[in-house]
């Protein structure tokens, strides 16, 4: 009865795992009934650009303004930390009332400054996002035959050294007649909520709900004179030609800019669930899949490796030293070979012990964080459809799961000290303010530069202070409870003694640091792919949702990591090399140089429009950021496997 109750929880977690590899999600929000006549707001964020990868006000440029005023909707810690900045804008619709030729505003004539920084702006290819219902604006263009989708519209465009400005909006808003049994849909999860029939009659008021936006941006012709007495809303009194293949009036310095919209409303099929499909097409499963198989190939050859040092060299050993009669044993010991000569320094305290049991429980503290955030993503829990959720919950988990960093880091402290818990307290401490005091500092550098260029993606000082308490009142005190429960549990006893005079290392054949670096080239080539993907949507703009393929590709790289690792330390082990502790965790560590040295890559060849040294700074001050949080926990997964090899092995066999 028991097995077939595991049996049954094994076959639901692996249908979970395979089901979220569809890109499951949620939608991220309830669904809103809009009666036909209700006011539909449109929200704007931050320009952005994939030029200067530094995001800014959209009312930093002379666009018309809400007649209210401009307020900040509310936002989340993620998404201040993302450079979003999310307010309202003066364009407004009536919900299935499709309305043309709408006189916005007429801005002041522009001043040098104004025209300055908007030509720059559009040199600098920045993007206007717009938002409705939750939904950024989409925009369709076609290209060789091929539709292309993109999220936002440029603020103009240059053409033949005159700068024209997209000065009307074409709008069409996807609406869904609202139904009770869509909501009922909502609570389903994954396909299966398709099929869970409408119940009731629904509200006897027609209502809709918004599951499209779209905008075709233009640049048309609109006399300053005839609006003169032209109200916000108003109709513009002339005909509005709306053609985004061809450009019209540029903009120039002294002249006001008139801007127009229209929009136009179409009953759709989608169903509100389903409304975030059009951003969230699946374009590349297949290389996904391939990027999965190419790290079964990797593992599958090094659990090869790693059962033929278990079987055939260790357990052949093991057998025949323990089919042997005492006074065999005996002289076999005086014969001993390889590993086994390395018995009593083994254990031997590593160099700069504190910093690697830091390192550790820095390492469990960040892998922890990765594989509950990412699990929590591919179960739908933190949608794209949720502007930064993403970012608070790595931060939330990141901060609880300070209590496991301190436990490992002191336990592993009184493990290498045989017992002795003298200096927990440091070791705890230390653990609580290593990586993100490195984070920090990398942080507050870069800050400084976003703060001189006026970039909305720096960290306004308020939040600075609550990243300060956050980390201070929370995050502290957790890692020192860990600490404490770490000094209380018993520690690892090593199975054999160490002596008191180191035994000398004889010449190694080849550098050791060098078979350390070349172990970092398997995890790599098991997560290259996916990073891409990873890398795309960080710094292109595209939206990141196979958290499924995502959590599949992080268990291939943490069992390569420590089969890579695990390998690497009984090779030096029989060359009579114990100093073992640091090399286990640079082993799988290394692949953080190699994710760096990608990032360059990246930088170089993807990013060639990337402009100007503080975009490059930027981009590498991030880069920096992730290589050594993805140091720590690759490291951390080498030493843990390694050291449970080095105790399994020596504790089989009872050496003298």
């Amino acid at each position: 009865m028991e097995k077939s109750h595991r049996f049954s929880i094994w076959v639901i977690a692996i249908c979970l795992i395979f089901q979220s590899c569809h890109g499951f999600y949620l939608p991220g929000s309830y669904p809103h009934k809009y009666v036909v006549g209700d006011f539909l707001n449109v929200k704007v964020n931050s320009l952005t650009s994939i030029d200067t990868e530094m995001p800014f006000s959209y009312y930093s440029l002379p666009f018309c303004k809400p007649p209210e005023g401009v307020k900040d909707s509310a936002e989340n810690l993620g998404e201040l930390l993302m450079g979003d900045r999310i307010e309202n804008s003066p364009y407004r619709f009536g919900m299935y009332k499709n309305e043309t030729e709408i006189f916005l505003c007429k801005t002041d004539p522009l001043s040098a400054d104004q025209f300055k920084i908007l030509t720059k702006r559009i040199d600098e290819m920045y993007q206007v996002n717009l938002i409705l219902d939750n939904l950024p604006a989409i925009r369709y263009t076609q290209k060789e035959g091929y539709t292309l989708r993109w999220t936002g519209y440029p603020v103009g465009v240059k053409v033949k050294n005159a700068y024209y400005v997209f000065n009307h909006l074409k709008f069409k808003v996807l609406v869904h007649k609202y139904e009770e049994g869509n909501v009922a849909r909502v609570m389903g999860t994954g396909d299966a909520a398709e099929v869970i029939p409408t119940v009731g009659k629904g509200s006897e008021i027609p209502g809709y709900m918004v599951v499209g936006f779209e905008v075709v941006p233009c640049s048309s012709v609109h006399n300053a004179d005839l609006v003169k007495n032209t109200k916000m809303y108003e109709k513009y009194p002339a005909s509005i030609k709306c053609d985004p293949t061809s450009v019209t009036v540029p903009v120039k310095e002294g002249q006001p800019i008139v801007f127009t919209y229209e929009v136009e409303f179409e009953e759709s099929d989608i169903k509100w669930p389903s409304r975030w499909d059009a951003y969230l097409k699946m374009e590349g499963s297949k290389v996904h899949w391939f990027s999965i198989l190419n790290s079964l190939m990797v593992i599958t050859f090094l659990a090869g490796i790693v059962l033929v040092i278990f079987l055939r060299t260790v357990r052949r050993d093991l057998t025949r030293y323990e089919e042997l009669d005492k006074e065999a044993q005996a002289q076999m010991n005086e014969e001993l070979s390889g590993w086994k000569l390395v018995v009593g320094d083994v254990f031997r305290a590593p160099a700069n012990a504190s910093l690697l049991c830091i390192m550790v429980g820095d390492g469990v503290q960040i892998l922890g964080m990765a594989v509950v955030t990412i699990l929590f993503a591919a179960l739908g829990f933190m949608s794209p459809a949720s502007r930064g959720t993403l970012i608070t919950g790595m931060l939330f988990f990141y901060m609880i799961l300070g209590i496991a960093a301190g436990y490992v880091a002191v336990r592993l402290w009184r493990t290498i000290g045989c017992g002795d818990s003298k200096g927990w307290i440091s070791v705890a401490w230390r653990a609580a303010c290593f990586f993100p005091g490195i984070a920090f500092l990398i942080l507050t550098v870069l800050n400084f530069l976003l703060w001189g260029s006026h970039s909305t993606g720096a960290i306004p000082f308020s939040l600075f202070v609550i990243l300060l308490l956050l980390w201070f009142c929370i995050s502290v005190p957790l890692t020192l409870i860990g600490g404490y429960f770490g000094a209380k549990a018993p520690h690892i006893e090593y199975p054999v003694r160490t002596n008191q005079i180191p035994r000398e290392i004889p010449p190694q054949k080849y550098p050791s640091w060098l078979l350390v670096l070349g172990a970092g080239t398997l995890p790599f080539g098991t997560l290259f792919i996916e990073l891409f993907f990873i890398m795309s949507s960080i710094w292109m703009g595209r939206v990141y949702y196979v958290f499924g393929f995502l959590f599949i590709v992080m268990i291939l790289l943490v069992v390569v990591c420590a089969e890579v690792s695990l390998v690497l330390t009984y090779m030096h082990l029989c060359v009579e090399d114990w100093k073992w502790w640091w090399k286990s965790f640079f082993a799988s560590g290394s692949v953080a140089i190699y994710i760096f040295l990608y990032s360059v890559n990246y930088l170089v060849f993807d990013l060639k429009s990337l402009s100007g040294p503080v975009s490059a700074t930027l981009y590498l001050g991030y880069s920096l950021s992730m290589v050594i949080a993805i140091m720590l926990a690759t490291g951390t997964v080498g030493f843990l496997s390694s050291f449970w090899f080095v105790h399994y092995l020596f504790s089989s066999v009872k050496l003298d």
